[in-house]
Order: C-alpha cells, then sequence, then structure tokens
C-alpha cells in the first residue's frame, strides 16, 4: 500500500488522457460511458478504498458493513452532485489532504488510540458520513478540473455517480472476501494491529503529498 501511494497522487486519482478527452467531447446525455468513468474511478481511487478498508476492518456483521458503506456513499454522493452542479469549488489540494486525514483517523480510531489516549470514542457513524461528504468533494474536484459540457450535465453526473457506487461496491466485495479469509489465519489480531499502523502511515503520507502540492502549486 505504501508503494501504492509512493507512486504518485495524480496517476491514480485523477481524470486524464482519453478519458479527459472523452468528457470535453461529449455533447448531451452519455450514460454508459460515464458510468464507467465514475466506476473506474473509484476502482483505483486508493485513497477512498483505504478509507472504506479501514471502515469495514473490525466489522463482523453485513448489517453493520451495509450502515457504514451507506453513510459513506450517501455522504459522497450529495458533495459530489453539489460540487459539480452548483459550482462549489474547494481548494483540491487541500480537500485531497483532508481525505487523507480521514484514512489515517480511521486507522488511528480502529487501533484504539482515541479511547487510550483521549479517553474518549468519537461517534464512529457520523464520522463516516462526514468524511464521506469531503471524499464527494474530492471526487467534485476531479470532475471539474475538466471541460463539462452543459448539455446532459445533470444525467452524466448522476450516471457518474451511479458508476463510483458500482466501482465501490466491486472493490468492498474484494475487500471483504480478503478481510473473511484473513480472519480465519492464526495470528489475525497481531497482523490487524500492523495492517492498520500501514493504514494510518499510508494516511499520513497522503496528508504530506497534498500539503506539498498546496505550498507548491504541484500538479495534484
Amino acid at each position: 500500500m505504501l508503494a501504492l501511494v509512493a507512486a504518485g497522487t495524480a496517476a491514480a486519482h485523477g481524470l486524464g488522457g482519453k478519458d479527459a478527452a472523452f468528457v470535453a467531447a461529449t455533447q448531451g446525455p452519455d450514460i454508459v460511458p460515464f458510468l464507467y468513468l465514475g466506476a473506474k474511478h473509484m476502482v483505483t481511487g486508493y485513497d477512498h478504498l483505504l478509507f472504506l478498508l479501514g471502515v469495514i476492518f473490525f466489522l463482523y456483521r453485513m448489517k453493520d458493513v451495509g450502515l457504514y458503506v451507506t453513510l459513506f456513499s450517501v455522504g459522497h454522493s450529495l458533495t459530489l452532485l453539489a460540487g459539480v452542479l452548483g459550482r462549489i469549488e474547494v481548494n483540491p489540494y487541500l480537500v485531497d489532504a483532508i481525505i487523507g486525514l480521514s484514512v489515517a483517523y480511521k486507522a488511528f480510531d480502529n487501533l484504539g488510540g482515541f479511547r487510550t489516549l483521549f479517553g474518549v470514542q468519537p461517534n464512529t457513524k457520523v464520522a463516516v458520513f462526514g468524511f464521506g461528504l469531503i471524499h464527494g468533494f474530492g471526487l467534485a474536484t476531479k470532475l471539474q478540473a475538466l471541460e463539462l459540457p452543459q448539455k446532459g450535465l445533470l444525467t452524466n453526473m448522476l450516471s457518474f455517480n451511479v458508476g463510483v457506487e458500482i466501482g465501490q461496491l466491486i472493490a468492498l466485495t474484494f475487500m471483504l472476501a480478503l478481510i473473511l479469509g484473513w480472519r480465519t489465519l492464526p495470528g489475525y489480531r497481531r497482523m490487524s494491529t500492523a495492517a492498520n499502523v500501514v493504514i494510518m502511515t499510508a494516511g499520513f503520507l497522503l496528508i504530506g503529498f497534498q500539503l506539498g502540492g498546496l505550498a507548491y502549486g504541484a500538479p495534484a
């Protein structure tokens, strides 16, 4: 995971190349391609996936998995659509730094850091929904950087958002299968602690990359 993060924020997080050219050339509603773009962006969006992994890491009931994933999905859907359709512009470096913070936050929470160091336990549901709102703005900034034709914009953004949910479901299926298999191995609890330390470290690396971009104006 650390190697994935170090590979570069832009390569796995933005919409560029042929995807950007396609969006710029869109002349109206184009549902299927935008479904694909949304799914592709989520599947390759390692920052979103690291947070989602932290969220489900210690959830043992599918009912709980469904609840937390729904909170995250509602959060990022609201701000994705509001950001693009309402033209709410935010600094992409700052948003992505907060997304990195969300990754570190959830891993720290999984490690019991809040209870151990501060004697409190923040409301996990509120945190997941709140960070979902930030992740949605992160998705919106990538689309705002493109030349989005106004004709068919609502349909295309709804399609993109549905695609994001499809990509999230695909990634979630693989992550749940991996975690369920991992839990059957000896020493799972010990290894899970190390895994959350790695996730937290990846979150801090993401923060550092984005704050560096904010300070020096490097491409996000």
